[in-house]
């Protein structure tokens, strides 16, 4: 039988959350751990290392607001590569030697409660064996990889990758490659790999509605200037914002101004390039179907004058919406929409010639054609939210799964944890604003909520604490109402709902109300003592 290894606190998962719980958990003199699936820090920025993998926020606001970090790392460029990322992490680790505390390659099968002991028993795959008080489920939302069912996948004879298990080298000059999806990922490998392949074949089922990067490098000098002007304000106002960033949504309406100040806005916040266009502009166009058509006019009108081609246009930026603009998270791009005029790339609608099946010397669409090709990629996402979760049997109070008990709907309170799972909690997960902000200011405000909770626990000799099932239920139900009252449903195949992975629960899987709104509700559960939460103590 294994031996059983004790802590005060178990994290699972070594990214950005992980590392913060890791870090800030030392300071109250507890005994900690770290499980990680990989050889490595950084997350998900281990394993995502595809062609022109990189972040979609500014990168003041993708690092920690520990100055004793910030004051001595300067990034390279506005939006960090994956390489940048992990230079980071081992930074870091540097500083803080992270890793004496991190138990690498231990992926974790189940994690099950002992009510009698108030103790969390967590096996890895491997078979190893840990009890804790505390577990931090430190998953992210994109770490369980979905494929589709595609007939005679295992037909094929060339090379097949999913985005998120790329091998550490490959070559891609004079393949023909095919790629399945335009999402985030899709348009950072096209706009990567279509300058060098023989031929690029991209099967697209939703266009892309994208927003231009406005990449650029960054010189020490001007980050300098930065730190010491600036860095100390951004932090600071990423907690006042909708989605952690330094700009804010403007509360008018669309319908309020005239053509012209819509105009010379939407103009503004194009230039500015990232995210502006999006949580940097008007409230309603995620609330009204009126002010959204005209967000999605200016898009389309910006984007066509890019693409010389009218069937492309159409098919890239057509002139009905496939969806309201911004109900999915933008992806941001560089050069995604000139790719499809070189000779070397072909996009194929699969609404019109869907894929039939996978054949050993490529894809097979309904209209006959067999595509050739020397790899396939696979972009199709992630069991976005929930899958880092579900995918590990934990198993609570009354001895069901969580994985069970979400099947038919995600309940949890301020979503950070869930009833009959005593002192169990996440981070940037199911019913937080996760993907509607930017990661590590999300990240860190949830993990020093947690933190305050864990010492208030010690302080106070509590010994657990879960949601009640009417704090549950309430909370839920208020996410529920907000993604109601808003357009998030009308995008099919949205992971923002769940839509987007097939038997799945169709719900608003992220609370849509704002960073400032969100931490309000936890906050203000603390200060009443944890209200919504059940708190238990020696007898």
């Amino acid at each position: 039988m294994s031996e059983t290894h004790d802590y005060d606190v178990l994290i699972v998962g070594a990214g950005f959350a992980g590392v913060h719980q890791l870090l800030n958990i030392r300071k109250l003199d507890l005994t900690v751990k770290v499980l990680e699936t990989g050889e490595d820090l950084a997350g998900t920025w281990l394993w995502n290392r595809y062609p022109g993998a990189r972040v979609d926020s500014p990168s003041p606001f993708y690092q920690f607001s520990d100055p004793e970090l910030w004051r001595d790392w300067t990034y390279t460029a506005k939006y960090p590569d994956w390489r940048e990322i992990q230079a980071y992490f081992r930074y870091v680790n540097d500083k803080f030697d992270v890793k004496r505390d991190v138990i690498f390659h231990s992926r974790v099968a189940s994690a099950h409660w002992n009510d009698l002991v108030d103790r969390w028993t967590v096996t890895t795959e491997d078979g190893r064996v840990f009890r804790a008080q505390f577990l931090s489920l430190c998953t992210g939302i994109g770490s369980k990889h979905h494929i589709p069912k595609f007939k005679g996948i295992d037909t094929f004879q060339g090379d097949v990758y999913h985005s998120a298990r790329w091998p550490e080298m490959y070559d891609f000059k004079d393949k023909r490659a095919g790629i399945i999806g335009t999402g985030a990922t899709a348009i950072q490998i096209i706009q990567e790999i279509a300058p060098h392949v023989a031929h690029l074949t991209v099967f697209q089922r939703t266009p892309n509605l994208a927003l231009p990067m406005r990449q650029k490098n960054i010189s020490a000098e001007a980050e300098e200037k930065l730190k010491k002007d600036l860095y100390p304000v951004f932090f600071r106002r990423r907690d006042q914002t909708f989605s952690g960033y330094d700009y804010d949504i403007d509360p008018k309406s669309i319908l309020d101004t005239t053509r012209e100040e819509r105009v010379l806005a939407f103009e503004e916040k194009w230039e500015k390039g990232g995210f502006h266009f999006w949580v940097g502009s008007y409230a309603d166009l995620f609330m009204n179907q009126e002010a959204n058509d005209e967000a999605y006019a200016f898009w389309r009108e910006k984007v066509r004058e890019r693409i010389p081609d009218p069937e492309l246009q159409e098919k890239l930026a057509p002139m009905q919406a496939p969806h309201p603009w911004g109900v999915r998270r933008p992806s941001l791009e560089q050069r995604y929409f000139e790719v499809y005029s070189q000779p070397n790339v072909t996009l194929v609608d699969v609404n019109k010639t869907a894929i039939e099946e996978i054949v050993p010397n490529g894809l097979k669409t309904s209209d006959g054609t067999v595509h050739e090709l020397d790899i396939l990629v696979f972009a199709t996402g992630f069991d976005m939210i929930t899958g880092g979760i579900t995918s590990i049997d934990i198993r609570g109070q009354d001895g069901l799964s969580i994985k069970e008990k979400w099947a038919n709907g995600v309940k949890s309170h301020l979503g950070l944890a869930s009833a009959t799972y005593p002192n169990m909690f996440w981070i940037y997960g199911p019913q937080s604003p996760s993907g509607l902000s930017n990661g590590p200011s999300s990240i860190e405000m949830t993990s020093e909520w947690i933190i305050n909770c864990i010492k208030y626990m010690k302080e106070n000799k509590i010994l657990s604490i879960v949601p009640t099932e009417e704090a549950q239920f309430a909370y839920s139900e208020h996410v529920d109402q907000l993604g109601a009252a808003a357009l998030w449903a009308k995008a099919k195949n949205s992971w923002y709902m769940g839509s987007n992975i097939e038997g799945k629960k169709v719900q608003m899987l992220q609370f849509p109300g704002g960073l400032p709104a969100y931490f309000k509700l936890c906050n203000d559960s603390a200060a009443k003592g944890y209200h919504g939460f059940h708190l238990k103590v020696p007898a």
